[in-house]
C-alpha cells in the first residue's frame, strides 16, 4: 500500500494542481492588445459588444456588465427597489455576496436551508421562510446547477418578490430545456479567473426588462444617465445623477477579454463535462465517497465537483481528506462556510444549526479540481489521489 504523501511518503504530483483556473490563449491577448492601442480602454464599444454578445448566448434581451459579480449582485438588489423593512431569502450554501447584497441596501437577508441531493435551495424551505416584507428570492445555482427555478418563481409571484438568480457557477447550464440567463427577472453571471469565462474580475447581469436594465447601468455609473462615450458622441458635457449610484464599471480592455473568451465557452463546458464525467465513474463506487447528484430536467455547467466524505462508512473525515489530498497535490477547496457560520452573520443573530442540511453537508464537502485546461494526466493524477487516500484509511 503506498504511503501518503501527509504521512512522509511520495506525493502523486510533484507541483499543485489548482481546484479552478483561468485558460488565457493568444487570441485572449491580442483581443487585450488591440483595445491597448485603440482610443478607447475603459468604458467604451467593447463594453456593450461583450453586453451583447452575453445576452445573446444566453437569450435574454439585455446584459449589463459590471466590475464583478458581486456588484452585479448590488446592482440587481438595488434596481429591484429593495431596502430596509424587506426581506430576501437566499441560501447558507453559498460565497457570502448572495446574502451580503441584500445587506448593501438595507434590506435583511433570511437564509432557507438546501436540498440533500443537489445542495441548491430547497423550494419548501423558501415557502416555510416566507413573511409579508418577503421582497427577493436570491436561489444560488450551487457548483453550476440551476435551482428549482420554476417551484420558486411560482413561489415568488404568489407573494409579489422578485426572483434574482445567483448564477455565478452556471454559465451556459440549463433547466428544463432552457438556458440559465432568462429564467428570473434577473440574472448575476461571474467573469471571475475560476469560473466559465473570465474578464480578469467581472460580473454581467442579463434581464428581459428594459426598466431593469436601464437601472442597472445607472448605478454602475454613479447613477448618472449617460457615460462620458455617449456624451462624447453626442458632443455634450452635460449629465444629470439621478440615483446613488457607485463605480461599478467595467473596462474595454476587459471587455475585449470577455468577448475572445465567450467564443470558446461550448468548447469549455464540454470538457468541464467530459472530466465530470470521469469522475462520477471512477467515484461512485469508492466507499465513502458520494459523488454529485444532477436532475433529469437540467444541465450543469460544472463550475465545481463537489464530493462528499461520509465518515460514517469509512472513518475518515473530511477535514483527513483534505490534509491528505494536498499533499498529495491536489489542490481541493471546500465550497462552502455556511454564511450563517461566520462571525458577521453570528453577531446578526444566525448560528450554526439554523439549516441543518446545509450545515451536515458543510461538514463533508470537497471540491476537486475541475478546469477546461486540465489534460487526461491530471485528471488521472485526480482520481489515484482520492483513490490512495480512501484506500490507506479504509484498510488502516
Amino acid at each position: 500500500m503506498a504511503k501518503l504523501a501527509v504521512d512522509g511518503g511520495s506525493p502523486v504530483r510533484k507541483t499543485l494542481l489548482p481546484y479552478g483556473r483561468q485558460s488565457i490563449d493568444d487570441d485572449d491577448i491580442r483581443a487585450v492588445v488591440d483595445v491597448l492601442r485603440s482610443d478607447w480602454i475603459t468604458t467604451g464599444p467593447k463594453v456593450a459588444e461583450f453586453e451583447r454578445a452575453l445576452a445573446d448566448y444566453t437569450g435574454a434581451r439585455f446584459g449589463v456588465a459590471y466590475s464583478s459579480g458581486t456588484a452585479a449582485l448590488h446592482g440587481a438588489t438595488f434596481a429591484a427597489g429593495l431596502g430596509p423593512g424587506d426581506e430576501v431569502i437566499t441560501s447558507p450554501l453559498t460565497f457570502v455576496a448572495s446574502a451580503n447584497c441584500a445587506l448593501y441596501v438595507g434590506a435583511t437577508p433570511v437564509f432557507a436551508d438546501v436540498r440533500d441531493d443537489t445542495l441548491t435551495i430547497d423550494a419548501a424551505r423558501v415557502a416555510e421562510r416566507i413573511t409579508t416584507r418577503t421582497r427577493a428570492i436570491i436561489p444560488v445555482d450551487f457548483a453550476g446547477q440551476p435551482a428549482d427555478l420554476d417551484e420558486i418563481t411560482a413561489l415568488a409571484a404568489r407573494h409579489g418578490a422578485v426572483v434574482i438568480e445567483d448564477a455565478a457557477h452556471s454559465l451556459g447550464a440549463t433547466y428544463r430545456s432552457r438556458r440559465v440567463g432568462t429564467l428570473a427577472s434577473m440574472t448575476v453571471f461571474s467573469t471571475h479567473p475560476v469560473k466559465h469565462i473570465t474578464t480578469g474580475e467581472g460580473g454581467v447581469v442579463t434581464t428581459d426588462d428594459e426598466r431593469l436594465a436601464e437601472r442597472l447601468r445607472r448605478f454602475r455609473n454613479h447613477g448618472i444617465t449617460s457615460d462620458a462615450r455617449a456624451r462624447q458622441e453626442a458632443g455634450s458635457w452635460f449629465y444629470e445623477m439621478v440615483d446613488l449610484g457607485y463605480n461599478y464599471r467595467l473596462s474595454d480592455m476587459q471587455c475585449a477579454l470577455g468577448i475572445s473568451q465567450l467564443r470558446k465557452l461550448d468548447g469549455w463546458l464540454a470538457r468541464r463535462r467530459e472530466i465530470a464525467s470521469r469522475y462520477t465513474d471512477a467515484l461512485s463506487t469508492l466507499a465513502g465517497i458520494v459523488t454529485p447528484v444532477v436532475r433529469n430536467d437540467r444541465t450543469s455547467a460544472w463550475h465545481l465537483y463537489v464530493v462528499r466524505v461520509r465518515r460514517e462508512v469509512n472513518g475518515i473525515s473530511r477535514d483527513e481528506v483534505f490534509r491528505a489530498l494536498r499533499a498529495e497535490n491536489i489542490g481541493v477547496n471546500v465550497h462552502y462556510i455556511p454564511v450563517t457560520w461566520h462571525p458577521y452573520y453570528r453577531a446578526r443573530g444566525h448560528h450554526p444549526g439554523e439549516c441543518a442540511v446545509a450545515d451536515a453537508a458543510y461538514s463533508e464537502l470537497i471540491s476537486l479540481p475541475i478546469f477546461p485546461a486540465m489534460t487526461d494526466g491530471d485528471v488521472e493524477d485526480v482520481l489515484t489521489a482520492v483513490r490512495k487516500v480512501v484506500d490507506r484509511y479504509v484498510r488502516a
